[in-house]
């Protein structure tokens, strides 16, 4: 069992004169203990409803949620021993900032002097020392987020929730703080979820990902897992940046084998021997697949695709090549420069073993090879 268990677990939103909305649906997932997790989705997804069930601020349409030993969807808020930082930030405007992080330590009856040293500690986690004197509403958005947060680690609780928890900072202090927060995280065997749609920053802190869409979990596990083997075309379009090629094909048999094109200028060579036996008849029932590559595995100046380029970007370490081929666009990435202009025709490799196959349901049939 994990630490916290969600059991198929729906989420129905209703209002007077309105269809109803399905915001979460069968939910199923089980958090270990120390784990640290991310929801990533887009917006709307489900994962903010997600995390408000599991904190207490919204019912459980059905299902149940449990917490080490304890089933804790029935009970209130502050009886669930769940810690939570809000995208919103929720301060007390009449206390300090010192004061909103105390707040939250004010009912473990602890000293004065560890109150303060607690305070001290975090504040200078999330870099918001100098603001500890000074009251919400006469500090900056990005400040207000970071106290929301602190007021959140600072407590001893089961579980963190953090929503959005870096939404609102510059890129180079979210960079710093997530290695921070990862490191208590981490040495202190917190368990904690937290609602992302940054995947960097999902990559970054969490050890695990729960991906969102529509209110179904899509795929739950690390992020070289969703890379490697995405369970579906939705994990394989919406993990990894560029986004994976996704081209329709016809599938044709062929010796055995199978032939998958991608109208006359791009086929695929796909080996009866690499697939497993349920692929190869998932395959021999299909007309029409759609065939996944990641751009890091489309070799650029050699092979037999013909690609007008559409753009070509070097990003310091790497060259991003666009380019279109019978309708088709493609996207390479390279470690070294390529000498092509937009306009000019370069050879692309596509290599079989590299694709992802998914059928009609948008199920992966077969991974690609290694990964």
């Amino acid at each position: 069992m994990g630490m916290l268990e969600i059991r198929n677990v729906d989420k129905v939103y209703r209002s007077r004169g309105k269809p109803p909305v399905h915001a979460v649906r069968a939910l199923d997932m089980a958090v270990g203990r120390g784990e640290i997790v991310a929801l990533l989705g887009s917006s709307g997804c489900g994962k903010t409803s997600t995390l408000r069930m599991v904190a207490g601020f919204e019912s459980v349409s059905s299902g149940q949620i449990a917490l080490g030993a304890r089933r804790i969807d029935e009970l209130p808020p502050a009886r669930r021993k769940v810690a939570m930082a809000f995208e919103g930030y929720s301060l007390y405007p009449p206390l300090t900032v010192r004061e909103n992080i105390a707040f939250a330590l004010k009912a473990q009856q602890l000293s004065h002097a560890e109150v303060n040293r607690r305070v001290d500690e975090i504040a200078r986690l999330v870099e918001i020392e100098d603001t500890l004197d000074k009251y919400p509403r006469s500090i900056s958005g990005g400040q207000q987020q970071r106290v929301s947060l602190a007021r959140a680690l600072v407590r001893d609780a089961d579980l963190y929730l953090l929503d959005e928890p870096m939404g609102q900072l510059e890129p180079q202090l979210r960079a710093v703080l997530r290695g921070r927060i990862k490191g208590l995280l981490a040495e202190r065997g917190m368990t904690a979820i937290f609602v992302t749609h940054d995947q960097t920053e999902a990559s970054a802190l969490a050890d695990r990902i729960a991906v969102m869409e529509d209110g179904v979990l899509q795929q739950f596990a690390s992020e070289k897992e969703l890379k490697n083997r995405p369970a579906n075309l939705f994990v394989a379009s919406f993990i990894g940046e560029p986004p994976m090629n996704l081209l329709e094909t016809d599938v044709a048999a062929a010796d055995g084998d199978f032939r998958l094109s991608a109208g006359p200028d791009i086929a695929f060579h796909v080996p009866s021997g690499t697939l497993d036996p349920a692929a190869q008849r998932a395959l021999a029932q299909s007309k029409r697949v759609r065939v996944g590559i990641r751009p890091q595995k489309v070799t650029v100046g050699s092979g037999d695709v013909q690609v007008r380029v559409m753009s070509n970007q070097w990003l310091g370490d790497q060259a991003h090549v666009a380019g279109e081929c019978a309708g088709n666009q493609l996207i390479a990435v390279t470690s070294s420069r390529v000498a092509a202009r937009p306009g000019d025709v370069i050879p692309f490799a596509l290599d079989s073993r590299h694709l992802h196959i998914f059928g009609a349901d948008g199920a992966c049939i077969r991974h690609a090879e290694g990964g």
